[in-house]
């Protein structure tokens, strides 16, 4: 049985590193949440160090490998993923890339629009219903994104009061949400595929019409 989960996310401001311990439910036995955005590689391994420790747990203790997937910027959402697959290889443990969007729907009710910070004044979003995607994850201007249904909006708290709904938590993928949102544990992982939803800023010379 997949029992000790590390948990890791990078794709949201939140740089995210838990230890949780599935049993008769979800446990976060450790924890450490660094709100940077800018510091996603100098903070990640240091977190998941003292989320190890304050589980009282050692690499060896641990059974699998849980990482959000963004949507999310690119730099800081490949720290996450690249740090996941890493510890994966090292330790031969299965990795499991989950949606972070998921992990923020998964924890809510009813009709929900969850938002993350996109940046260039845009927004990821997707649709939830009991905790269900039914729609997205998509990138767009906030005043672009479809409201549908949604009777209140998790998410970013700066981009969350954008929409004119009540705003319910959680603000970002929490660890529970992001083992919750692992489909199959007996299955095998599928590869590890970044959701950017758009190219990266930096493009090669044949893209900028450069010639030599």
């Amino acid at each position: 049985m997949i029992r000790n989960v590390l948990v890791i996310d990078t794709a949201t401001p939140a740089v995210t590193a838990a230890v949780v311990v599935r049993d008769a439910g979800i446990e976060v036995a450790g924890e450490r949440i660094t709100l940077d955005a800018r510091a996603h590689a100098e903070t990640l391994t240091p977190n998941v160090v003292a989320a190890l420790a304050d589980a009282g747990l050692a690499m060896a203790d641990l059974d699998a490998v849980v990482v959000g997937c963004g949507p999310g910027p690119f730099t800081g959402l490949r720290v996450g993923m690249a740090t996941a697959a890493a510890y994966g290889h090292a330790l031969s443990l299965p990795v499991h890339g989950v949606c972070s969007l998921d992990a923020i729907g998964i924890e809510t009710t009813g009709a929900v629009l969850v938002v993350t910070d996109a940046r260039r004044r845009e927004v990821y979003w997707a649709q939830y219903r009991d905790g269900v995607r039914v729609e997205g994850p998509d990138v767009a201007a906030a005043v672009d994104v479809p409201i549908g249904s949604a009777e209140c909006v998790a998410g970013s708290p700066d981009h969350a009061e954008l929409f004119g709904l009540p705003v319910m938590g959680p603000a970002y993928p929490t660890a529970a949400g992001l083992v919750a949102a692992v489909a199959d544990w007996d299955a095998e992982p599928k590869p590890l595929i970044p959701l950017y939803l758009r190219r990266p800023d930096a493009k090669t010379l044949a893209e900028r019409g450069v010639t030599r």
